[in-house]
């Protein structure tokens, strides 16, 4: 057994500063160790996805990052792992503790999982090794995990047994707190107005959107090949897979570099599938943050099968959640009013009604999702 500032100190050597992620008892005191750190940063998510993009977004940012995780949670990671983590090219420290162990009693939940937990690690090529149980074996592990997201750039995991760590006191709240904060919510819906197209709007953002001090990031779909057919700038990422992520990469981007403008462009499907986010976003996210999402009602690149977004107030989603301003309309001026706001105590938000249907002949992006992060993380360093 080790203890929790054996390990976080070592990880503190190889520049690890930012941790996202769920609890589990057998993570209890490394959490609770970075909570109680004032020079550490942990993100409380919603679910293990969503940890895992944070981190994704923060290590874009400059941030060495760990993401800790029940095993069970491993099944809502699978989708950012295997599309965002694996084909971008991000890595981090994966920590997933072993419940339902073969051989150790636990509860019947954790049965299946604890049988199949390194073979889904493995199916999903990501290598592992059993979380350092004794101090001399914490720096030889964290170097292999070093070479290895150095050279490959992606993730690397432990897998973390029962009592692998002893007890560490929690001694403060890793929850700003944001009661005091009253949202401003403004609707200016036009039922007579015209429809106005996605590509409209997203015309409208590039120009409020400089490359020199804003980084755009859209949502998988026709949203990203929209964006890269009106205009390919290098302070855009085009998401691809991860549906839902897009808002979580932001929020970890813009924690890592709060002197960065964070724009993201979601849709209703996205946000519908990862909503817990939005309580995220409003609870950590800062004056830098920007979340735009188009609601044309249907998943637009499948065919047009309908969502339910067009029963969903969006905008009273992100008040209630904690975001400062949170806009709704259907008129393309509330772009203009978005991004005309003054700086708030906390990130804002619109909700605008769009028309399904793209444009003729769309085009996908002719780089890598690997090139168009590299891209963007080149421009980071060269302009911000």
């Amino acid at each position: 057994m080790i203890t929790a500032r054996e390990f976080v100190e070592a990880t503190r050597t190889f520049g690890f500063s930012r941790y996202t992620g769920v609890p589990c008892s057998f993570l209890t005191p490394l959490i609770n160790y970075v909570i109680n750190d004032e020079m550490l940063e942990y993100v409380s998510s919603a679910n293990e996805g969503d940890a895992l993009a944070t981190a994704a977004g923060a290590t874009i940012g400059g941030q060495r990052a760990v993401v800790m995780m029940q095993n069970s949670g491993l099944g809502n990671a699978v989708s950012p792992l295997t599309s965002l983590s694996h084909v971008f090219r991000i890595p981090c420290l994966l920590i997933s503790t072993h419940r339902g162990q073969p051989g150790v009693q636990d509860e019947p939940q954790h049965a299946l999982m604890g049988q199949i937990t390194k073979e889904l690690l493995a199916l999903m090529r990501i290598p592992w090794e059993v979380f350092p149980s004794r101090v001399a074996a914490i720096v030889p592990a964290l170097q292999r995990a070093d070479a290895y997201m150095k050279q490959e750039q992606r993730p690397y995991a432990f897998i973390m047994k029962k009592d692998a760590v002893a007890p560490q006191a929690l001694h403060k709240n890793p929850v700003p707190d944001i009661s005091q904060r009253r949202a401003i919510v403004r609707t200016s819906h036009n039922p007579a107005a015209k429809p106005i197209y996605r590509n409209v709007v997203l015309r409208r953002i590039i120009e409020h959107t400089p490359v020199e001090n804003t980084v755009l990031i859209a949502t998988t779909g026709f949203t990203g090949r929209e964006l890269f057919a009106i205009n390919d700038r290098p302070n855009h990422l085009y998401m691809v897979g991860s549906m839902g992520c897009a808002s979580s990469l932001g929020l970890g981007l813009a924690l890592a570099r709060p002197d960065i403008k964070v724009v993201v462009i979601d849709g209703d499907g996205a946000g519908l599938m990862r909503m817990g986010n939005f309580a995220t976003i409003g609870s950590y996210a800062g004056d830098n943050f920007i979340h735009i999402l188009l609601n044309n009602a249907v998943h637009d690149s499948t065919g047009g099968q309908a969502t339910v977004g067009g029963n969903i107030d969006f905008a009273g989603i992100a008040a209630a959640s904690g975001y400062s301003v949170c806009l709704a309309g259907n008129k393309l001026a509330l772009i203009d009013a978005l991004f005309a706001l003054e700086p708030q105590a906390g990130p804002v938000f619109a909700h605008v009604k769009t028309a399904a249907g793209t444009i003729d002949n769309l085009p996908r992006p002719d780089l890598t999702p690997h090139a168009v992060l590299t891209r963007l993380m080149s421009h980071i360093e060269d302009v911000f």
